[in-house]
């Protein structure tokens, strides 16, 4: 979930009161070919589909999803032309993605907001929010590889939301649970430690963002299956929330929280080793896939 920041607000409540097309679904992306200087913003033509380069569609717009994301309705009306419009498409094998945005003022996740998950663990469902964060250095590409380290109430806060990704939460849990005073950061925040992508879907381009399927597989086997309809806080309660205490830019990330079946409170406990490949999925975003090396 990203933050769109103010001048987002208008252009999104224009757009969100049209029926959801799902083929013409709005689904930007950062990436990069071989034959680029540098990273460019484009449109990926569906779930699995190329990319449609937005930066040679319009060489003024900005070429990273946070520039995109602060000029609001001045950028956004730019990639509405450019889906209608028949354009050439970069096969996907030819291109690299990268995460949606990268270097993000903050990564804020809430911890605890799946009640299936507290029921896992045998806690209560909590009163209120619990945060944390995660360095933005810890971002990597959806399909980049995950480093082990060596050790291991209702508001109009969802007319801010600038759309939808996949984020995987990795953890390294005896920092998380035993290290650094029991404190959740450093277990939660080595290097390439949150995976997104694989792009930024608009709000208007989802159904019902809290009433989607979501799972884990690790190595092919399915370990987490369950329903963002499972949130203890939504959207909207989140965004009021964590604004109370933080100015939410452009670009910020909201972490929704995790469904039952993780690995640390499984019976023995699995945990990731080299050589692993996850995939995490949401229905009408897509799919992620790290390996573990």
């Amino acid at each position: 979930m990203l933050s769109s920041g103010k001048r987002l607000f208008s252009a999104l409540l224009h757009v969100q009161k049209r029926p959801c097309q799902p083929s013409r679904a709005m689904r930007l992306v950062q990436f990069q070919t071989p034959h680029l200087e540098e990273p460019h913003l484009g449109l990926e033509s569906g779930i699995g589909g190329g990319v449609v380069d937005l930066n040679t569609f319009d060489p003024t717009l900005p070429k990273t999803m946070l520039q995109f994301l602060e000029q609001g309705e001045t950028t956004l009306s730019v990639a509405k032309r450019a889906l209608a419009t028949q354009l050439p498409v970069l096969p996907r094998s030819q291109v690299t993605f990268l995460a949606p945005v990268t270097r993000p003022d903050k990564v804020v996740c809430v911890g605890m907001n799946y009640a299936d998950h507290c029921k896992e663990q045998n806690v209560r469902v909590p009163k209120e929010p619990i945060i944390f964060s995660k360095f933005s250095s810890s971002i990597v590409g959806p399909y980049d590889e995950i480093i082990l380290p060596p050790e291991s109430e209702a508001t109009d806060a969802m007319a801010h939301v600038a759309g939808f990704t996949v984020a995987h939460d990795v953890s390294a849990r005896d920092w998380q649970m035993r290290r650094n005073g029991k404190q959740w950061l450093l277990g939660k925040t080595f290097d390439t430690f949150c995976p997104l992508g694989p792009a930024l879907v608009t709000r208007d381009s989802i159904t019902d963002p809290h009433n989607l399927k979501i799972c884990c597989r690790v190595n092919g086997e399915v370990v987490q299956s369950s329903s963002t309809n499972q949130m203890v806080f939504k959207t909207e309660e989140l965004i009021a929330w964590v604004s109370q205490f933080v100015t939410l830019y452009p670009g910020d990330i909201i972490l929704t929280g995790t469904p039952p079946g993780v690995g640390v409170f499984r019976k023995p406990p699995v945990f990731l080793k080299k050589g692993d490949e996850v995939q995490c999925e949401i229905e009408e975003i897509g799919v992620i896939v790290n390996k573990v090396v």
